[in-house]
């Protein structure tokens, strides 16, 4: 009776803070495919993270290899990297603006990369902080471990923080995220501010397995011309993007692939998207982007030739 109550009134926040119609889509959607491997409505037909009886096999397989244990070490060692973006666009008062990305956290994946990434953004310089979604390690199930996790590193990251939700999480999260201080942006647009400049900072819900995007609802309100950042799980939409005349978008999902051959070739990809796409910098009919290696892992806590990074964009106006 009381976890009824508590669902009844987590559901009319969500509903004032969505609108019935973007709630009801995004738990129906989420009650039919969270556990699919294969099919569903996502862009890719197969999804390895919801195959969890191979998940003991792969690992079975690094022990054998002998790469297990510096496959953990590995994924627990992150980067972070730089990354200048050259805007013509930007507005005088942002050139330098700072921009710390990370994505695909997968906090309760084990009890331990929480650590890691604390470690990892610890005495960092930068403007705001944007989260690209996938904070919980499994599709369904408890998400509180993940929350808990998040709880830890969010003192730890500089105000403010803006996010979106990945194909890992659930719609349910989102009043404790942004009690967190974490604005969650659900096809929605805030603005950034700089004495009288402005840059557009909008954001989709999860376009890969959910396909609860609408970037139309999120761009409608940016006046023709003013900059625009956009938030996505997924590199997936990035025709729309560039089409939507947004002129940045950052993403993740792909973990680049995260056990990869020498020279970070992937074994998978996970991403109805270009190979050159999945990982760092492209640019597309004048959109640019960047597709993070996240900071996380999913299925096996292990990374090979392809290490985990949180980014720290630097905006310019020109080269």
């Amino acid at each position: 009776m009381a976890s009824s109550l508590h669902n009844e009134a987590l559901y009319a926040i969500l509903e004032q803070r969505l609108g019935r119609a973007h709630l009801n889509q995004r738990l129906g959607m989420e009650r039919d495919y969270e556990q699919k491997v294969f099919g569903g409505v996502a862009r890719n037909f197969f999804h390895l993270e919801n195959w969890y009886s191979i998940h003991g096999m792969i690992r079975h397989t690094l022990r054998i290899c002998g790469l297990h244990a510096r496959g953990r070490r590995n994924a627990r060692n992150i980067g972070v990297t730089e990354n200048t973006v050259c805007l013509p666009q930007l507005p005088r008062s942002f050139d330098g603006f700072r921009v710390l990305h990370l994505s695909d956290l997968h906090l309760d994946m084990s009890p331990d990369m929480a650590d890691a990434l604390i470690a990892a953004v610890a005495g960092l310089d930068y403007d705001v902080c944007l989260l690209t979604g996938d904070y919980r390690a499994r599709t369904f199930g408890p998400w509180q471990a993940a929350l808990e996790a998040l709880q830890r590193v969010r003192p730890h990251l500089s105000a403010p923080v803006y996010g979106v939700l990945g194909n890992h999480d659930t719609v349910w999260m989102v009043p404790a995220l942004e009690a967190m201080g974490i604005r969650v942006l659900m096809n929605e647009q805030v603005p950034l501010l700089r004495g009288d400049d402005k840059i557009h900072l909008a954001g989709v819900d999860d376009p890969h397995y959910y396909r609860v995007d609408n970037l139309e609802k999120a761009v409608e309100e940016i006046p023709a011309g003013e900059l625009t950042i956009l938030l996505s799980h997924s590199p997936e939409i990035y025709r729309n993007a560039a089409y939507a005349q947004c002129h940045l978008m950052l993403c993740g999902h792909t973990h680049g692939g995260q056990i990869c051959l020498p020279g970070g070739i992937p074994l998978m990809r996970n991403a109805d998207a270009p190979y050159a796409f999945c990982a760092g910098s492209w640019s597309y009919a004048g959109l640019q982007g960047y597709t993070s290696r996240g900071c996380g892992v999913s299925v096996v806590d292990i990374r090979l030739n392809c290490p985990p990074e949180v980014t720290l964009h630097v905006l310019k106006r020109r080269a």
